[in-house]
């Protein structure tokens, strides 16, 4: 298991372009774990979560690394160096005074962490779960809104258009309208206009809906697959009435919405692989495995020899 994390106590390591004025030690001549820097557009995931939760290293409780331990801990120069399993990054740690154990377990005992596909597929299903979350929050109160003005239609309409009428004529001033109102008004007088068995049947299917939007949330969250279906499914039989709307009564939130719940539904077809495409779950699987391997880990790591630098002029 990994040793957890590693915090602000030990100095983030920026090994991008870093220089110093003498060698690190096994014929390295910066920090181990330098590696090219990403193209800009594209996020590096595993430094964004080891900068919100910190790094995961094993090893910073052992009393000696041996030469096979290398791909994990290096001792260079009486520094110690660990290396990150998440974002591939090394920390240096002081060796510790009273270790616990003699040597770094055996990697069948160490745990890989998310990194990779698995790690973005996590976050990516998480961002869209919060934005069900919203969903099912305004559902949810919109829901149980109508139902209790259905329940109590003509006391909640007499109220609503008396609490109108003094803001009308305590701001507006002149003559006060009580109907041929615009706006979120005029749904309101929409609203008012309907029988109480149709606004039971429109709040009932307001909190049926909200709460579909709540188990996608979930299932998102826990990056389930069946979720993945039930939201690209509920997605897309929603676009073609969102392009309706925006058509006919198009507004800046509408097409927001429309372009972020397309993007959903590309995401989801495409890189999650729905429906058999690009190979299917299995390939998606494989990807993600394949992203956390020990072979993956062992191809990001730099060479190391046991072979003395020698020391510069």
């Amino acid at each position: 298991m990994p040793d957890g994390s590693v915090r602000g106590q030990v100095g983030r390591l920026w090994l991008h372009g870093s220089r110093t004025p003498s060698r690190y030690g096994g014929g390295m001549d910066r920090p181990p774990g330098a590696h090219p820097a990403r193209p800009w557009h594209k996020i590096d995931w595993e430094l964004v979560a080891c900068g919100w939760r910190g790094h995961q290293i094993v090893g910073s409780d052992v009393a000696e690394v041996r030469p096979q331990d290398a791909l994990l801990a290096r001792d260079t120069d009486g520094v110690r160096w660990h290396r990150c399993l998440r974002c591939d990054s090394w920390v240096a740690l002081p060796v510790p005074p009273a270790p616990a154990r003699a040597h770094l377990p055996d990697r069948a005992a160490i745990e890989i962490p998310l990194r990779g596909k698995a790690l973005r597929d996590k976050v990516v299903l998480r961002l869209i779960a919060l934005d069900r979350v919203l969903h099912f929050v305004i559902l949810f109160a919109l829901g149980v809104g109508v139902l209790a003005i259905a329940g109590n239609e003509a006391s909640v309409r007499t109220r609503f258009y008396r609490i109108l009428a003094d803001l009308q004529g305590g701001v507006a001033g002149g003559p006060v309208q009580t109907s041929g109102h615009v706006g979120i008004l005029g749904e309101f007088d929409k609203l008012f206009s309907l029988r109480s068995g149709t606004l039971r049947e429109l709040g009932i299917a307001l909190l049926g809906y909200g709460l579909l939007e709540g188990v996608e949330a979930v299932g998102l969250w826990l990056t389930k697959r069946w979720a993945e279906y039930l939201t690209f499914l509920a997605t897309t039989l929603l676009l073609p009435l969102e392009i309706y709307e925006i058509i006919h009564k198009g507004t800046a939130l509408k097409v927001i919405g429309f372009v972020i719940n397309l993007a959903v539904v590309i995401y989801l077809l495409f890189a999650k692989r729905l429906f058999g495409l690009r190979g299917g779950g299995a390939a998606d699987e494989r990807e993600r495995a394949r992203g956390m391997s020990w072979e993956t880990i062992e191809r990001a790591s730099p060479p190391f020899t046991t072979q003395s630098a020698p020391a510069e002029s």
